[in-house]
């Protein structure tokens, strides 16, 4: 019999540890970080890089609009005429073009969260308390477990 347990031991936001104390870093889904900003705003460069942090996690137009192409694309494609070249040319420019656009965007998020892990390194090397921060979920330690956590187990039986 195979049996499987997953559960989400992490709340809907990132944590870090300051003081002993678990703090929110993101408070709001459009404020990512500002949980950590009345720490890193002691320090200016890491301030700086709390702010691009938090202008790159806003909506970007383009991404939206070529979304939106991408999606016009599909649905010209599906209401074209059965075996034209230009359903077919609908349709896998419109896929492409989302699936292109999902992955530069995801790209570009990851690569931003570079700024958000300057600014806490920056604010650690010349101020105190420590900000710990865990992208990930707190190690075991805490008492929390990182992530979302599966376990899967098979009983052998004969």
């Amino acid at each position: 019999m195979l049996s499987t347990l997953s559960h989400a031991s992490q709340v809907c936001s990132r944590v870090a540890l300051v003081n002993y104390q678990e703090i929110l870093v993101d408070t709001s889904s459009t404020q990512k970080g500002e949980g950590l900003r009345f720490y890193l705003e002691k320090d200016n460069v890491a301030k700086s890089y709390l702010d691009d942090y938090q202008e790159g996690t806003k909506i970007k137009w383009q991404n939206a609009a070529i979304g939106t192409v991408g999606t016009g694309m599909i649905i010209g494609g599906l209401f074209a005429s059965d075996g034209s070249d230009a359903k077919k040319s609908l349709l896998i420019g419109g896929a492409a073009m989302i699936l292109v656009n999902f992955f530069v965007a995801r790209t570009l998020e990851y690569n931003n969260e570079q700024n958000l892990s300057r600014a806490i390194e920056e604010y650690n090397k010349r101020n105190l308390p420590k900000i710990l921060f865990y992208p990930d979920g707190l190690p075991a330690e805490t008492g929390t477990s990182p992530g979302l956590g599966m376990a899967i187990f098979k009983d052998w039986s004969f």
